[in-house]
């Protein structure tokens, strides 16, 4: 299966499970915090148009795809403006979905409509988080 056709059976199985994992399948508090502070780091980046410290958040593989970080600012402006300058981000619990990490984050644009990115996040072998990925669905309503 390609790459975004895993992350999007992902995504939406992660919006399926959401309210509905077992204690098992708990993510610490700590992993919590840790890859919370990763997407805030790289959305602050992006806000800030440094596409280094914004490509430094990514995995390898995604690295790997765009090559530079000017590549990969290039593409999140184009692909994924609500990303690239969320008018409101609410994070929701990170979920454990078939093996992978998931943490969707509640956004609005600024049109006032609502999104739901849904980032696929990868354990490096220092323990740290590092993105491996986002997948948008837009929401019924707005923030309003």
């Amino acid at each position: 299966m390609c790459k975004l056709a895993q992350i999007l059976t992902l995504g939406l199985m992660f919006i399926a499970s959401t309210g509905a994992r077992s204690q098992t399948d708990a993510i610490s508090e700590a992993d919590a915090q840790s890859i919370r502070t990763i997407i805030e780091a790289q959305l602050a980046a992006f806000s800030a148009d440094d596409a280094q410290a914004a490509f430094s958040f990514a995995s390898d593989g995604i690295r790997k795809t765009f090559s530079t970080a000017e590549n990969f600012l290039a593409m999140v402006k184009a692909s994924y403006p609500v990303v690239y300058r969320p008018a409101s981000v609410l994070f929701l619990d990170p979920q454990k979905v078939a093996d992978e990490i998931m943490q969707g984050v509640e956004m609005s644009d600024d049109t006032d409509r609502l999104w739901l990115a849904i980032y696929r996040m990868q354990r490096q072998p220092d323990n740290s988080w590092r993105i491996d990925g986002c997948v948008l669905k837009s929401l019924p309503g707005s923030r309003s």
